[in-house]
Order: structure tokens, then C-alpha cells, then sequence
């Protein structure tokens, strides 16, 4: 799943008191995955929102492939999680990655750990003839922002994101009722 990155990636990252691994998630991984990704739903105040569970996560990663996660580790210690997918630009052709989640735990922040996932992925994209990497922050996040700046990432601010879940596909999906 991840070319010839599949595997550690290992990185010296000084406030990170090992080096820092990424590595490919594996089933094994589905329950430290799930804790994660709550984490990062409670920082966003979003918490509410998560309806997933393990079960649903393990089969949506490892059954349908449907993305690929990594996992962040200091020493035996998981400290993030990154989440991605491939997606398609009609303009340019050619494929991307949309990364849905990264995220770092609060006490290994400023260790150069998302730089180094960020890194890791933009290696990746390009390796897999990707034409680009894009992920989206909260409005809020000012750190998270003013990190994607330094990255040189361009900010989409013309483009909004929109959403149909569940009900809204319903209804949309339905014939129109015939009149009376």
C-alpha cells in the first residue's frame, strides 16, 4: 500500500525524546487508530460527531481499502496519526492524496513530528506519480494554519467545502414524487 515507503521511516527530531517512526497502520493497529481519532475529535470540538467504530474502521481500512493510515510512534510510544486517500483532479488528469487527518498528540507538538508526516507524504505522493497532496483545517486553528504556511501550501480560500451525508444522498437519490 505504501510503495517502496512501506515499512519505518525513521527521523532524528530533537524535542521527540527517540526518533520518530511512521509507519503503515495494521489491523492491529484499528483500536489505537479509533483512540486517536477521538483525540483529535476532542481538540476540534467535534467529539459529538464521531459515530464510527472499531469494527466499521477496521473494515472500511483493511476490506475495502478505502484509504491508508500511518502511524506516528516515539520510541514504543504512539504519539499521531495520519489518515489519507487517493482523489482525482479533471483539470490536470492525474491523481492526489486528500489527507484527512493528521494529527499529533499535544506533548509532542513543536518536535518536528507533522513536518516530518508531511514530509513522509509528499514523498509518497510523488513517488506514486501523485499530482497533489490537499487537506483542509478549521477555520480556528491558527497554529495548524500558520504550520501549513511554512510548508508552502497554498490556501484555497475561493473554494468551500460542501457536504451531503446519509440523509441529504436519501433524498437526493429519490425520484421526484410524480404530481397528484
Amino acid at each position: 500500500m505504501c510503495g517502496s515507503l512501506k515499512g519505518r521511516r525513521r527521523i532524528q527530531s530533537p524535542p521527540v525524546k527517540n526518533a520518530l517512526d511512521i509507519r503503515p497502520a495494521t489491523e492491529g493497529d484499528v483500536e489505537l487508530l479509533l483512540e486517536l481519532i477521538l483525540e483529535l475529535a476532542e481538540y476540534e470540538n467535534l467529539r459529538d460527531e464521531v459515530v464510527g467504530d472499531a469494527e466499521t474502521l477496521r473494515r472500511t481500512l483493511f476490506e475495502q481499502h478505502a484509504a491508508e493510515a500511518l502511524i506516528l510512534e516515539s520510541g514504543e510510544e504512539p504519539i499521531g496519526y495520519a489518515i489519507f486517500y487517493v482523489t482525482f483532479s479533471s483539470f490536470e488528469c492525474r491523481s492526489g492524496i486528500w489527507l484527512e487527518d493528521v494529527y499529533v498528540r499535544p506533548q509532542y507538538r513543536r518536535g518536528g513530528s507533522g513536518q516530518a508526516v508531511m514530509e513522509y507524504l509528499a514523498a509518497l505522493a510523488l513517488e506514486r506519480g501523485h499530482v497533489r497532496l490537499e487537506w483542509c483545517a478549521l477555520a480556528w486553528n491558527e497554529p495548524a494554519l500558520n504550520f501549513y504556511d511554512q510548508l508552502g501550501a497554498t490556501r484555497l480560500d475561493e473554494w468551500r467545502m460542501l457536504r451531503l451525508e446519509v440523509d441529504g444522498m436519501r433524498r437526493l437519490s429519490q425520484p421526484p414524487a410524480e404530481p397528484a
